[in-house]
């Protein structure tokens, strides 16, 4: 399993936007073969700061099958005109602790 973590910078004032975006993107990746989970979490001391986490079977689920994908246009369409600058995407995979990303 890969883990794919994005930090989201969202132009100031369009939070909400962005969320009800979101919302509607969501299920492009969530359906995407070799998807695990979806997460989006806001973060407190920067309220236009988001986190995105994605769970892959693979690196290769994400960077050639979504990215490579109709969905990802879709995807691209719904969000990217949301962020200032550009996101930052990178792939971890697990070594130690418990397993999951969810949580409150």
């Amino acid at each position: 399993m890969v883990l794919e973590s994005g930090t989201l910078p969202v132009i100031p004032g369009r939070e909400e936007e962005f969320e009800a975006a979101f919302e509607q993107a969501k299920s492009l990746i969530a359906g995407s073969p070799g998807c695990i989970s979806v997460e989006l979490r806001r973060k407190v001391e920067v309220p236009n700061e988001y986190l995105l986490l994605v769970q892959w079977e693979t690196i290769e689920d994400h960077t050639e099958g979504f990215r490579g994908s109709e969905a990802f246009t879709a995807w691209r369409e719904l969000l990217h005109h949301f962020y200032e600058p550009k996101p930052v995407m990178e792939h971890f995979t697990f070594v130690a602790g418990e397993t999951g990303i969810s949580g409150t």
